[in-house]
């Protein structure tokens, strides 16, 4: 492998056995520990041309780079407790943007499809208080999300460990999501419209509804792999 740079720093070995390494044990979302490991290279080139200058080996200045810049099992925490940050925003703010999206078009299904009066009036008692549950139940899952974007924001400073945020929110999906799909299908079985289920609004919402549902799910996952107990270094 080449990298670009000056003085001359291409296919260097020792920085690169040790970049592979630090990517090899951490685990994250791809863009942000791309960069991170990027980062950790760049720097370890620059380190290893200026030692070249002051008269060192080429491969002398890469291992004094290298061990200047320390053990990849001392300084991977660091950048793994960065990732869990990473990965708990970006579920965080799909929570926070997604979960009112449903819940607003939902809202506009029941609105806008049609369906006979008479079909109103023979709801279950049961019916409106679920529903109302169901949207309070979203928009609790919504406000939590909020408020992890915040406290992995600008909150971030007065957080002690936020990784257990990332991984707390996660686990809330994993719990919340067959809930509220369950009442979710509660509603639509109570509802005795079987006009509903063929109405083209409903069909998009439902598509809608279940894609951001594998997405929040995605991103959960993620985030309970990246916050898992800290993993050993992959040797070379």
């Amino acid at each position: 492998m080449e990298y670009g740079g000056g003085g001359g720093m291409a296919g260097a070995g020792v920085i690169d056995d040790y970049v592979a390494r630090l990517g090899r044990t951490l685990s994250g979302p791809r863009g942000p520990k791309l960069d991170m490991v990027t980062e950790a290279r760049d720097s370890l080139l620059d380190a290893a041309e200026a030692l070249e200058l002051d008269g060192l080996g080429r491969a002398e200045a890469e291992r004094a780079a290298v061990e200047e810049f320390g053990p990849v099992e001392e300084i991977a925490p660091g950048y793994q407790e960065e990732l869990s940050i990473s990965a708990g925003r970006r579920l965080a703010a799909l929570l926070f943007i997604s979960v009112p999206v449903t819940i607003m078009a939902w809202s506009l299904v029941w609105r806008l499809s049609p369906g006979n009066p008479a079909t109103y009036a023979s709801w279950p008692a049961w019916f409106m208080p679920v529903s109302r549950g169901l949207d309070y139940l979203q928009l609790v899952i919504a406000l939590l999300g909020g408020a992890a974007l915040f406290a992995l924001g600008r909150g971030l400073r007065r957080i002690r460990r936020p990784r257990l945020v990332t991984r707390s929110l996660a686990v809330l999906v994993w719990t919340m999501l067959p809930v509220t799909f369950v009442l979710g299908l509660l509603l639509t079985l109570g509802a005795q419209r079987d006009d509903f289920f063929a109405h083209p609004l409903n069909l998009g919402v439902e598509a809608l509804s279940f894609g951001l549902a594998l997405l929040q799910l995605y991103c959960a996952t993620r985030c309970l792999m990246v916050t898992r107990g800290r993993r050993a270094p992959v040797l070379a």
